[in-house]
Formats: C-alpha cells, structure tokens, sequence
C-alpha cells in the first residue's frame, strides 16, 4: 500500500511539472513582450514571403520533402555496406523495416495532413493563421517543448502501461540498430503518434516555418541516435571534448543513451531499456530520472524473447496476429514476454519508481 502511494505521489509529481515545462515557453515569450512593451497580436502585419530566394526556408522544406529520406537511405546503405547489421537482415527483418519506412511516408502521413488541412478550416474557421504573430524562435521553442515531451510521455507510456507494450514492441525487437530500423514501428502506434497532428494544426495556426524547422532539428537528431555509426564517441574519447560532451549528453539524444534504450538488457550497467525515453531531447530523462548515461554501446540489441514474427503481425497487430505459439502477438500471446505477466510488470514499474527516489 506505501508502494502504491508512493507511484501515485511521484505520478502527480511528474504530471504537475510537465504541465509547468508545456507552460514555460509562453510564459518566457509573454515575460519579454511585457518587458519590452511589445504587443505583437495586435501590431502583427503579414509580409509576404519569397521562398524562392530564401535558401533556408527552401532547405528546410527540401530536407522535409524528400532530402531526410534519402539521408537515411544514403546512411543505410553506408551501414550495410561496412557490415553494420551483420547477419541479422533477415528477409522478414528487411520486409518489416522497408515496410515500416515506406508506408507511414507515402500512406499514413499525407493522407492524416489531407484530411486535417480539410477539415480545420470547418471545425475552427476563425483559426486560419491564428498564431502567425507569433516571433519565429518562440514559435520553435514552444513547439519543441510541446512537441517532444509529449512525445516523451508516449514513448514511456508504451513502456510501462503492460496492454500498451505491444504497439511499441515492433521497434524494439530489431537485433541490431540502424537507418533500417529508425521508423520501425506498428502502423497503430504510428497513426496516434502526436506529431503529425501537431504539425498539420500548426501549419493552419500559422507556425509553418517553426514547424517545419523543428521537424526537420528533431529528425535529424533522432536518425543520428538511432544510427550505426557512434559519432558521438570522439566526444567522449577525447579530453578537450568532454565538458562539451557532458552537456550534449544530457540535452538531446545520442547513439550511446539511446543504443542503451535498446539493449537486450537491463543489469549490465549499459542496457537501459526501462528508460531513456528521450527523442529529440535527452533533457526530460533527466528531469524525471528516467536517464541513464553510461557512455558505453550494448553487447546486444532487441528483446531476449523475440520470435521473429512474421513481419504483417509486427507492422499489423492487432489486426492482424501472429501464428508463433507464445508470441506476445500471438491470438492469446502474454502482454508482456514469456512469462511476464501484467502483475510482474507492474513490480517492475514500482521499482523503477523506487529507485527515482526524490531526483527531479
């Protein structure tokens, strides 16, 4: 019962500040209107813009389009090329991750931005460019705020509510980490994923150009922490580098904290899978001591439980289920592993809270 008061406490903790964190950019941004006696909202004219000469507006847009699907592509095939992914591509493995990266892309993505820049227009007809006052770098930091911490709290959800496992477990069950497997996720996961419906909302709203610059930062730092190649080794290697590397490490994501988050285990003091739930930024793991820097790559990636389902199931469940016997996936597959039960996983959520002890 002290257990469970305890959850509770740290549960209403964790909510209270990250309604302060989702708070603070507008608070900032209103404190400078004040002091400078600006009133933006009200003496807001609308310029037009020409993207045609603008270089980084149209590198931006370029990089959003199309130029962040070839870098990944460029970076996998680097990958596979220096024998990255071993012997572990497997055509099921290799039909889920082209699967996984291509239908969100040219399906789930276009179609969700379709249909919501058709229909806010309706819902909230007064909500055309209704923020577009709104300064360029406010724009980007109330978004990435916004943006990445709920983000943060649906990736750690996934991890520690048992039903909400499966929709998640398609990513972690790749045995190696890489471009390959960077979108490797189940399409229902993918279709309530909140970024998509932020940016379109956003795009109507008038914070195009914020947007746009925030999706691509996030992108691009996520596919490096995902990535094969440890570019932030140098960092830790050498000594000139280490004050720059001990910030880096605790702002956004980097291949070590996040190969961590992908281990196959726990107890070696590397492996982390129970959390580094960061994306974009590493920053909220430290804010709510779900972080864990070791500065160490695992020995092994995925899950010690993996019976390589059958790519549909991964990409599919539930609507589609696996036929391996005692599969997670399976018609009458446990939430949660082998032998995990709902019961098990809640222990381990409890001592994942226990051991936060009072850091915030």
């Amino acid at each position: 019962m002290k257990m469970e008061k305890e959850i509770s406490r740290r549960l209403v903790r964790d909510i209270l500040l990250s309604v302060m964190l989702y708070a603070l950019p507008v608070l900032l941004m209103l404190a400078s209107f004040y002091l400078g006696n600006e009133r933006p909202w009200i003496t807001y004219q609308p310029a037009p813009v020409k993207e045609s000469s603008n270089i980084i507006v149209q590198m931006f847009r370029h990089l959003n389009t199309w130029g962040l699907t070839a870098l990944a592509v460029i970076l996998g095939i680097c990958e596979l090329a220096y024998g990255l992914y071993a012997n572990k591509w497997s055509k099921n493995e290799r039909t889920l991750d082209i699967v996984c990266f291509i239908v969100p892309k040219i399906i789930a993505r276009p179609f969700i931005t379709y249909v919501g820049l058709l229909y806010l227009p309706v819902l909230f007809p007064n909500g055309k460019d209704a923020f577009a006052w709104v300064p360029f770098w406010w724009g980007c930091l109330i978004i990435a705020v916004a943006d990445d911490l709920t983000q943060y709290w649906y990736h750690r959800l996934h991890h520690q509510v048992p039903w909400l496992w499966r929709f998640h477990r398609t990513h972690h069950s790749a045995e190696y980490m890489g471009m390959a497997m960077a979108s490797r996720q189940n399409i229902i996961y993918t279709i309530f994923f909140s970024q998509i419906y932020l940016t379109t909302a956003l795009v109507y709203l008038g914070l195009g150009y914020p947007a746009l610059f925030v999706g691509v930062t996030k992108s691009l730092i996520v596919l490096g922490a995902h990535s094969s190649l440890p570019w932030d080794k140098p960092f830790y290697k050498y000594k000139l580098l280490r004050p720059f590397a001990w910030v880096l490490e605790r702002v956004i994501s980097t291949p070590a904290t996040h190969h961590a988050h992908h281990a196959d285990t726990h107890g070696d003091g590397i492996g982390y899978y129970k959390g580094n739930f960061g994306n974009m930024f590493f920053l909220w793991d430290i804010i709510f001591g779900t972080g864990h820097i070791s500065r160490q790559y695992p020995a092994g990636y995925g899950i010690k439980h993996y019976r390589q389902e059958e790519w549909y199931a991964q990409f599919l469940w539930p609507i589609i289920k696996s036929k391996k016997e005692g599969s997670e996936l399976a018609a009458n597959g446990p939430m949660v592993g082998d032998a995990v039960d709902e019961e098990t996983r809640l222990g381990e959520v409890k001592e994942e809270y226990a051991a936060m002890g009072a850091h915030v």
